[in-house]
């Protein structure tokens, strides 16, 4: 059921550090060819870094460990790709259809592979007004269960995030802030709230991951990452375009799994695309963190 690119394949017979990439990014992130050169150029991040990527997609039945280019350029000009997360994973693979992955089920399947990093932008979690809706991401539970560390630039800024620390701590999640006292809130450096810990090199958080590799029933790690300073949106300014966007979604009665996506392309219009690359430089640099990470566990 698993497909190793060629890449990837090779990589594990000579125990060189692997990098898993989500897919999402590339099929509901931004449009084509733009999704494909951001794509490849994460994954040159991560090769400069000495580790190989690892992009996880769901194609023809399969769970694609690595893309070949022929397969990447599929995925990213098919249409009607599903979303997945760990409750869409097995539809999507008895049915045939292509999926990209979430942070949930790409934690599932680079577990299955072998994989222990994961890069990806940020985290879902606690959404705002939770204690009626009930919308929680399935990224936590993925997170409280599956041990794959988890390399962002902390939860989303649209969530609550203090709910959302809450959640994980409950589930036994290490949040790492990395060089930093505060925790990062995705698109800005600073978020308002402390960092549970805060550990400054690779080196460190191997150390980290080594040591919860001991205890069988262990789950993931989070390591929130901020964005470089020159591409970060304050988070002043920021909570101002966050608020309009979830008080449209509000007006239009967008509900579940809609939420996230509407409501990043709304605040992507009232930054006049400013979000899109700030997002891109967080991917890149959480990329680049995580094949460091990686390097430390060969």
């Amino acid at each position: 059921m698993i497909v190793y690119s060629s890449e990837v394949k090779a990589a594990l017979a000579e125990n060189l550090p692997l990098v898993a990439l989500e897919s999402t990014i590339i099929t509901h992130g931004m449009p084509f060819p733009r999704n494909v050169e951001t794509a490849r150029q994460v994954e040159a991040d991560i090769r400069s870094e000495g580790a190989v990527p690892a992009t996880i997609a769901l194609m023809d039945g399969k769970i694609m460990v690595g893309l070949e280019d022929h397969d990447l350029d599929r995925l990213a000009q098919a249409e009607d790709v599903m979303k997945c997360s760990r409750a869409d994973l097995t539809f999507a693979l008895s049915t045939g259809r292509f999926g990209a992955t979430t942070v949930a089920a790409t934690m599932m399947a680079a577990h299955a592979a072998g994989l222990k990093v994961f890069a990806t932008g940020g985290i879902g979690g606690v959404h705002k007004g939770a204690e009626e809706s009930f919308d929680i991401s399935a990224d936590l539970d993925e997170l409280g269960r599956t041990p794959v560390c988890v390399v962002s630039a902390g939860a989303k800024a649209l969530l609550d995030i203090p709910k959302t620390l809450e959640v994980l701590e409950t589930k036994g999640v290490p949040v790492i802030a990395y060089g930093t006292e505060e925790l990062p809130a995705f698109w800005s450096r600073e978020s308002g709230l402390a960092a549970p810990y805060t550990l400054n090199s690779a080196k460190e958080i191997g150390a980290l991951l080594k040591m919860r590799e001991r205890f069988s029933d262990h789950g993931g790690v989070l390591i929130a990452n901020p964005v470089p300073e020159p591409s970060q949106i304050p988070r002043n300014e920021m909570t101002g375009y966050i608020d309009a966007a979830i008080h449209k979604a509000e007006l239009e009665n967008v509900r579940g799994k809609d939420v996230t996506p509407f409501v990043l392309g709304a605040i992507l219009e009232l930054t006049r695309g400013r979000s899109l690359e700030t997002n891109i430089a967080l991917v890149r640099n959480n990329a680049r963190l995580a094949a460091r990470i990686a390097a430390e566990l060969v």
